[in-house]
């Protein structure tokens, strides 16, 4: 088992030396993990195929599941793809450096590894002074998809990848919570017109007021049935973002949604379950669970995303057995939300009037 270094690097001023160190961790091919403004990513050297290669290892990966690609100049992009379309180069004004996920045609020097074995590649810039750091220190662009175990919920803090991955990989750089909590957007651009694949950072509504036509790919809604031949993006087919406890979501009119949930906590306290019920500031006080957490206010759904892996990881602390989680608007950072709690129930939905 490896020996997992851990350290404290300060978000806003990062410490060169720690910089140094990670990145010749990166160029020696091994695993560092690292913050993004979105989670933590775990990081290698993009376009060597044996330390991609330990990312999937580290984390129980399947080998089909791509990873998305982190770069710190713009310029790398034509390196890495095939052709860079011009509303490629319009977004990336736009929303570079940020939790905004291109994919595009691969290049022959990307590793099959790297992109799960299709022809396209995922790729951004974070928003992230850690990361860029690291990435410019590095001198190669870097695969990091999150830096927890395959399924988990995603990693906000350092203590997160510590639990899922310590032994496992060769240094985490501890930044701190992550702003946006929840992974970026992910937009195919090899489509006519540009799809959205998984939402995320930068909202659907931000992107129709910048494309012409972009449309959100079922598979973004992540309601059971929702699928593609092929996985073209990372969390398109295996179970993502699951804690440990039964999860249901319960979706619908908020009154009518607190009745099921009240509902459902009686039935599962009454054959002996720990419940903990994930809600909203508005309803809350509404419930009567051994654990009731608040995703935060339903008008502020930067708060509830930035929330969300946290407290489900939190749950799990707690031994829960079930989980019943309040829907959430799908307006901005809602729709991201959403996607993430069907995919950790398993598509256990129960949808209210």
């Amino acid at each position: 088992m490896k020996k997992t270094i851990i350290l404290k690097v300060n978000s806003e001023e990062p410490e060169p030396e720690k910089i140094k160190a990670a990145a010749e961790v990166i160029r020696r091919g091994g695993l560092v993990a690292f913050p993004t403004e979105t989670v933590y990513g775990l990081g290698a050297d993009a376009l060597n195929q044996k330390a991609v290669e330990g990312i999937y290892i580290a984390k129980n990966r399947p080998f089909d599941n791509p990873i998305i690609v982190h770069v710190a100049d713009r310029n790398i992009v034509s390196k890495l793809s095939e052709r860079v379309p011009e509303s490629a180069e319009r977004l990336m004004s736009l929303f570079w450096p940020g939790p905004l996920t291109l994919i595009l045609k691969a290049s022959k020097i990307v590793p099959k590894l790297t992109t799960g074995g299709l022809e396209t590649i995922a790729i951004r810039m974070p928003d992230s002074k850690i990361a860029l750091a690291l990435i410019r220190e590095s001198g190669v662009p870097v695969a990091a998809p999150s830096a927890n175990l395959a399924g988990r919920p995603s990693p906000t803090r350092a203590e997160h990848v510590h639990q899922d991955l310590d032994g496992r990989i060769d240094m985490i750089l501890d930044g701190g919570q992550t702003r946006v909590g929840v992974e970026s957007t992910v937009l195919d651009l090899t489509t006519d017109p540009p799809q959205i694949l998984r939402p995320g950072g930068v909202s659907f509504e931000e992107l129709r007021r910048v494309l012409d036509i972009v449309e959100l790919h079922p598979v973004a809604l992540a309601f059971e049935g929702s699928h593609l031949a092929e996985a073209r993006s990372p969390g398109m087919r295996h179970r993502h973002y699951a804690p440990r406890a039964k999860l249901i979501v319960v979706e619908g009119e908020l009154n009518a949604s607190i009745r099921k949930i009240r509902e459902l906590t009686d039935y599962y306290k009454g054959v002996g379950m720990r419940v903990g019920v994930l809600s909203t500031d508005e309803s809350m006080h509404s419930y009567s669970a051994d654990s009731v957490k608040s995703l935060g206010s339903r008008e502020d759904l930067t708060k509830v995303a930035r929330n969300l892996f946290k407290m489900l990881r939190e749950f799990d602390e707690e031994d829960v057995d079930v989980i019943i989680a309040e829907g959430v608007p799908e307006k901005g950072l809602g729709l991201a939300v959403m996607n993430r709690l069907r995919k950790a129930s398993g598509y256990n939905i129960i949808r209210v009037d």
